[in-house]
């Protein structure tokens, strides 16, 4: 299976002979890990909130990076801004990111993330037309999705379940955001996070969701009955509304690791 192409992506190139070292100091997990695969990671503002996510690839002579489209262009100008004298080139491609389920064909490799979400590969041609509803399998498996859960100046990466999808590394040194992120990790219990609900009713993304009558959080990404919601953890205990929506925990995924 070839697999179907994410038009909703775009792939950046970081070439240099600094790129490894340059890349390092701005993302939240350990680009030593390219040498396995490709690596999931975020950038964040200084505040530790996130910025954008995205999955690096290692070529020969350069790291692309696989961002969702709408975020490219503001993360070229971070990545500009940061670059000062760094001997690294920052370009975007017209490279094609196709993904898709069973077998890996050559070239592709698993996502980084979670093994529910298969394969990707990034390459010049195009690939197929959408065949997989990607969102079932996000739902299922409480994965968040660049710009609809995770939300530039907004998200905390912890609270979106960043440990548990192999995005962020704890010992690898300084990044921009570090400070903050690692004191949400050892210094703090989340209260808030990405969790699964089970959603009765109608309620378009974005719906605030209502304990009784105070605020508990936001309802996101549908499918089916169940639902991705950020919630107030201490407020999610019983039914909840969004809406015309009912709706009840199943699972805070946003506050587990593994």
């Amino acid at each position: 299976m070839q697999g179907e192409e994410a038009a909703d992506r775009s792939v950046i190139r970081v070439g240099g002979p600094e790129r490894v070292a340059f890349l390092q100091g701005l993302v939240t997990n350990d680009l030593a890990r390219l040498s396995e695969g490709p690596v999931y990671a975020a950038m964040l503002t200084p505040q530790g909130k996130y910025l954008a996510d995205f999955i690096l690839v290692a070529e020969p002579e350069a790291i692309l990076i696989d961002v969702k489209a709408d975020m490219a262009g503001a993360l070229l100008r971070r990545l500009g801004l940061y670059r000062l004298r760094a001997k690294v080139d920052i370009t975007a491609t017209e490279l094609h990111v196709h993904r898709g389920l069973g077998p890996a064909p050559d070239g592709a490799a698993a996502d980084p993330r979670h093994p529910a979400l298969g394969w990707r590969a990034i390459r010049a041609e195009a690939g197929g037309p959408p065949a997989i509803d990607w969102d079932a399998i996000r739902v299922a498996h409480a994965i968040p999705e660049s710009g609809v859960e995770l939300l530039p100046d907004e998200s905390f990466i912890l609270e979106m379940g960043f440990e548990r999808l192999h995005g962020v590394d704890f010992r690898k040194g300084c990044y921009v955001g570090q400070e903050v992120t690692a004191r949400m990790k050892h210094k703090t219990e989340l209260r808030k996070g990405l969790a699964r609900v089970s959603v009765e009713g109608a309620a378009p993304v974005g719906t605030p969701i209502l304990s009784g009558d105070r605020p508990a959080g936001m309802l996101y990404t549908r499918s089916g009955g169940a639902g991705l919601a950020h919630l107030r953890f201490d407020r999610a205990g019983g039914e909840m509304t969004a809406g015309g929506a009912t709706l009840r925990l199943l699972e805070a995924a946003g506050a587990t690791s593994g």
